[in-house]
């Protein structure tokens, strides 16, 4: 009988206790506006409303889990993109490549001739699908998040054996090659429009897309399987006249591990990390792996102004600021090259009038960066810069087809010594004490470089000439030829997404590469939400291919690609 009274007692005294922690919970949403979150004793708000800490649950959370909930609010949008492509003569009839080059670096600092007699053909069939999820809980408030899984055809698990980690049964992750799997976030971002009642101002917090002009430094790549996309914040300002973009974000985070419960006691840089084209692991990267200020930043201040009649007007400043140890990445001929401070100014200009539209855009580049070769992470070299593109074109827009010709002109410098620190740690002699090749950042390169994707805006000079026409409101043609020269003949060809396509000799002189001639078609149906698109490229070896390969062989390359949004 005793017992029994204890045990009611006990639980009379927990309802007590739990009704006055939900009057604690329902008195400030109950004298809050309408629409909007009630807040009650002051506390960190470190959990989210749907977990419950014991007895700090009263104090911890502030608002119900569906309190502001409304279906209407809530809109999604998805694609499906499958593309096959074949590339016959991947290296020109030359060797299959390495880590991406059709030839290899030796100790001198000198690309070597690959061997030769080998097509090297190849094929494959690359698909990725996006999910994007959106809720407006006002018009001034969006949440947004994209799925995307990336994939290709067979590429999931160990080649040899399907029953044993294979493709049919592990799709997410390779087994070969952990960590790089095929499900992802694309972006996952916050949108705040009219910052305190002040109408143009919005701010948007994580991850999200860059995309600024035509793309020639900063865009979406949604040519590539994945694109491109940044963690970070940017404010932005808009009026009718101007619009004004000031960002930061983070490229690289070394002192906290990706959603490890460990945080700073777990650092994403290994004392040993594998080189993903040689297996092996590079001991450089430990020089500062639990170093809170070896990451990499970037700051972005770009500007458009509209206010001119017939011109658009973009100035624009970059910050690109990577303190990884030297020889986490070594070599002058990287893309994002470790331990650098560079700074971008640049300037694009639109113009049209009537039938004539005219792009042009200039950046210069400057700071200081490492040379690759030591340890001390000097930045011992003196960024030196420069781009420009043009383009000038003309559109019958009477014409029923409405074609369309452009001519075109690109440079991006190069440096004559960009060879001098080579990947095994060896420096084959001075790096001059300039780095003079042009960093490309992170463009959507097939709309300037060509569809085969063979070249970017770094150490390129390369003359265009491009047609277009709409034979039907659903039909699109593109015939495009350029010819391809390289800025500084001993720096490297660098392929589209940035690395090098061909190493060049130390003493080389030539600097024709080649032709490329692409022809495209597109068809649009179902309202627009389907496309198909069939391309083909052909590009002719020119006199530094032969030189550098030791073959006369050309490359075609093409794809058919289905693409379907709603």
């Amino acid at each position: 009988m005793r017992h029994h009274i204890v045990m009611r007692s006990l639980l009379l005294l927990c309802l007590a206790l739990m009704h006055q922690s939900w009057a604690v919970l329902d008195a400030p949403l109950a004298h809050a506006e309408a629409g909007q979150i009630g807040y009650g004793p002051p506390s960190p708000l470190f959990v989210s409303s749907y977990e419950t800490y014991g007895t700090e649950t009263s104090s911890l959370h502030t608002r119900t889990a569906t309190s502001l909930f409304d279906l209407q609010r809530f809109w999604m949008r998805a694609d499906l993109r499958v593309r096959p492509e074949w590339r016959n003569g991947v290296c020109f009839g030359g060797g299959p490549p390495i880590a991406g080059a059709c030839n290899s670096l030796n100790a001198a600092g000198s690309g070597t001739s690959a061997f030769s007699g080998n097509k090297a053909n190849d094929s494959f069939i690359q698909q990725w699908a996006r999910v994007g999820l959106g809720y407006d809980p006002s018009p001034d408030v969006n949440f947004y998040i994209e799925l995307q899984d990336s994939a290709t055809w067979g590429a999931s698990g160990s080649p040899t054996n399907a029953l044993q980690g294979g493709d049919a049964s592990n799709h997410q992750c390779a087994v070969l090659r952990p960590g790089q799997c095929r499900l992802g976030l694309r972006a996952a971002y916050g949108l705040l429009r009219n910052l305190g009642g002040i109408d143009g101002l919005s701010l948007k917090l994580g991850r999200q897309y860059l995309v600024f002009g035509n793309q020639r430094l900063f865009g979406h790549f949604d040519w590539a399987n994945t694109g491109y996309s940044h963690d970070g914040i940017m404010l932005s300002y808009a009026t009718s006249a101007f619009d004004t973009k000031l960002g930061w974000f983070r490229h690289s985070e070394t002192d906290l591990g990706q959603a490890d419960p460990g945080g700073s006691l777990t650092p994403n840089l290994l004392t040993c990390t594998p080189d993903p084209s040689t297996s092996l692991c590079n001991p450089a990267l430990a020089q500062h792996a639990t170093d809170a200020g070896s990451d990499v930043d970037m700051v972005v201040f770009y500007n458009q102004i509209r206010s001119l009649p017939r011109m658009v007007v973009e100035p624009y400043y970059v910050l690109y600021s990577n303190r990884l140890p030297e020889r986490a990445n070594p070599g002058q001929y990287l893309a994002k090259s470790s331990s650098q401070l560079r700074h971008m100014v640049g300037l694009r200009i639109e113009v049209r009038h009537g039938n004539w539209d005219m792009l042009h855009e200039t950046a210069y580049q400057f700071g200081q960066m490492a040379d690759g070769f030591g340890v001390d992470n000097r930045r011992n070299l003196r960024i030196n810069a420069w781009a420009s593109g043009t383009s000038l074109g003309h559109t019958w827009y009477q014409h029923a087809w409405k074609p369309r010709v452009a001519i075109g002109f690109d440079y991006a410098s190069g440096d004559g010594d960009s060879n001098c620190a080579t990947p095994g740690g060896t420096l084959a002699r001075s790096c001059g004490g300039n780095a003079n090749t042009f960093e490309n950042f992170f463009p959507t390169n097939f709309l300037h470089v060509g569809y085969m994707l063979n070249g970017a805006w770094r150490n390129s000079v390369q003359p265009q000439i491009n047609f277009q026409a709409r034979p039907t409101a659903r039909d699109h043609i593109e015939i495009w030829a350029l010819r391809k020269y390289l800025a500084s003949a001993r720096d490297n060809w660098y392929r589209g997404s940035q690395g090098p396509l061909i190493f060049s000799r130390s003493d080389n002189t030539t600097t024709h590469i080649g032709d490329e001639l692409d022809v495209a078609w597109s068809h649009m149906f179902a309202d627009g939400k389907i496309s198909l698109a069939v391309m083909y490229g052909h590009f002719f070896s020119g006199p530094y291919i032969r030189e550098h390969l030791g073959t006369t062989k050309d490359q075609d390359w093409g794809i058919v690609q289905l693409w379907t949004n709603f």
